[in-house]
């Protein structure tokens, strides 16, 4: 896979989101000798609750709301799993996070540099038709730390045939003529 890339349609279409909330655009790296996924999120470009701010621009700047990082904790999970070990939700396999540890946020981010947003696999124990993770994250804007933390999840294959899309042929899940530079 040649990195940074976009993501394919093939991988769009087996996210449990719809993709307009991927909140990403593009993966920066993959290094399946140190389990981290690093992806980046626009801020420059509609993110939800962050357009609903009432602004005062000392009282409440206009900020990434922390549920916006929240929510891309986990589909920055998803991405890990399906590129680390292959899970699917095509195949049956689904994910929720259980708990979240150690959160920091540490710098108010205001829209318009992207985050760098880093998930490395601390554990990862799969019982059959279960698996279970805890991950770091760290999302950096313009340099600096902005939002850290240990969380975990579960995830749990129902079966192929219990999935609402068919499992499709396996097309890498980057796409190069995706990229937004």
């Amino acid at each position: 896979m040649d990195l940074p890339c976009g993501f394919s349609q093939a991988f769009l279409d087996d996210l449990p989101y719809s993709p307009d909330v991927l909140l990403f655009d593009r993966i920066e790296a993959v290094d399946a000798a140190t389990k981290t996924v690093v992806c980046r999120m626009p801020t420059d470009r509609p993110l939800p609750f962050t357009d609903a701010q009432r602004v005062h621009p000392v009282k409440h700047p206009r900020h990434v709301a922390g549920g916006v990082m929240i929510h891309a904790t986990g589909m920055l999970g998803f991405i890990h799993v399906h590129h680390l070990h292959g899970l699917r939700h095509a195949d049956g396999w689904t994910g929720y996070g259980t708990n979240i540890r150690r959160a920091s946020f540490r710098k108010l981010v205001p829209p318009g540099l992207p985050l760098i947003c880093s998930c490395t696999e601390l554990r990862h124990i799969k019982m059959g038709d279960k698996a279970y993770a805890t991950y770091r994250f760290e999302f950096r804007h313009d340099g600096d730390l902005a939002y850290e933390s240990e969380q975990s999840a579960m995830w749990l294959r129902t079966s192929a045939t219990d999935s609402p899309r068919p499992a499709e042929g396996r097309d890498p899940p980057c796409h190069p003529a995706a990229l937004d530079p």
